[in-house]
């Protein structure tokens, strides 16, 4: 057996398991190299609890070294290009071979292709934005907040929902109940619509429940920071004294001028083996676009969300290929579209969803009634997923495995 080395793009989460599960799997002779352009990987799903004053941000950042296994190559370098004839990737200080290619890039944002946005938006979509927004909450002293989903698709598409809920929660808990207005406003029918009706009313009760104003088919056109006006197609303006955005997504640049994406900026890939149309290079996670086969509406097709359990899941799928196809043992794990959500409510409670993605005739979701035991399981996966590797880090999996047994979930890490 010839020595293979695999390049992995991106050290998130699909990357990160990607090369762990790879390491774990593969002999020594074959090189695994992670390609990451900040050493400091930082834990997105803990983004809202800086903005809500719960974690300090140090507190949700690692070295990226400190969350592989050993074995495992680091470059610190941001990529450049990918050559799909001659199987290379130029980063800023070297060129690399590859014998496979894992695409873990995850998407970009693009705050500026509305006007105004990118000068007059907050967000939690990004560590920095999200401390900063945190800061303007203690700042604020009352009015009306506007948190917009400004284009589809974006990732986590329970985000919104938490992010509206828990900016609710922070301002009350200064006292300022009473002298706000939340309002969320998406360009979608309804909340997180591809987990179905029953999912959705469920989360529109949860903003109900904390006065926070739904606006359904609102498609942001425009910011008028200067006035702090927010204009929508086809819908009245709406004036606001904070404006909390969601930006646009867009797919990385690297992979459009590689020719690997589609007309939408994402990476096609097969659903059930990840495999893009050239040989040996795999994507996951946010970069991807994958159909799913079931149907809310007959005329209406739909898409995988972009959230990282699902490039968790791919990640080990995609491992596990690769590692059957060196050895000879035959590849047979494909992606199983199995996801969950645990959405944080405020007052240390959460809601929780899971089921299948992708199975006919529609996704099969099931929900669970809101609880602190959500909320309490969060605060572990994230304690888990930011541990070092070692001891303390196999300790806290195998809590969050018989938690998941225990109350029936499914939770596979």
């Amino acid at each position: 057996m010839s020595s293979k080395t695999i390049l992995v793009l991106g050290g998130g989460v699909g990357g990160l398991v990607a090369a762990n599960e790879l390491r774990r799997l593969l002999s020594s002779e074959h090189r695994i190299i992670v390609i990451e352009k900040n050493a400091r990987h930082t834990f997105a799903p803990s983004f809202l609890w800086v903005m809500s004053g719960e974690r300090q941000p140090e507190q949700i950042t690692r070295d990226v070294r400190q969350l592989i296994r050993p074995g495992i190559e680091v470059i610190i370098s941001e990529v450049q290009a990918i050559d799909l004839t001659n199987r290379t990737v130029q980063t800023g200080t070297q060129t690399l071979n590859y014998d496979y290619l894992i695409i873990a890039l995850g998407a970009e944002l693009n705050p500026e292709s509305i006007p105004g946005l990118a000068e007059g938006a907050h967000t939690f979509y990004t560590f920095e934005g999200a401390a900063k927004l945190g800061n303007a909450l203690q700042d604020f002293n009352g009015g009306k907040v506007a948190v917009v989903v400004s284009a589809l698709p974006y990732k986590c598409p329970g985000a919104p929902h938490e992010g509206a809920m828990l900016i609710a929660d922070t301002l009350r808990r200064r006292g300022l109940r009473d002298k706000i207005e939340v309002h969320l406003f998406t360009p979608e029918a309804q909340p997180m619509p591809v987990a179905g009706p029953a999912l959705g009313e469920a989360v529109k009760q949860m903003l109900a429940d904390k006065r926070i104003a739904f606006h359904p088919l609102h498609k942001l056109t425009q910011v008028d920071a200067a006035a702090r006006k927010l204009s929508f197609d086809g819908k009245d303006s709406f004036d606001y004294d904070l404006f909390v955005a969601i930006p646009p997504h867009c797919g990385p640049r690297v992979a459009r001028a590689a020719g690997l994406t589609n007309e939408a900026g994402w990476i096609p890939v097969d659903r059930a083996t990840l495999q893009t149309k050239h040989q040996n290079v795999y994507a996951i996670g946010d970069v991807t676009a994958i159909s799913i086969p079931g149907r809310w509406k007959p005329d209406v097709p739909m898409m995988l969300p972009k959230a990282g359990v699902f490039a968790h899941a791919q990640a080990e799928v995609v491992a596990q290929r690769i590692t059957a196809e060196i050895t000879g043992a035959g590849a047979t794990y494909e992606f199983p579209g199995i996801g969950y959500c645990m959405l944080e409510a405020g007052e240390s409670m959460a809601g929780f969803a899971f089921g299948n993605f992708i199975a006919e005739p529609s996704p099969q979701i099931h929900l669970r009634q809101i609880g602190p035991v959500w909320h309490w399981g969060k605060i572990l996966f994230e304690q888990w997923w930011l541990a070092p590797i070692g001891a303390k880090r196999e300790m806290l999996r195998l809590a969050l495995a018989l938690g998941g047994k225990v109350l029936g979930i499914p939770i596979k890490i």
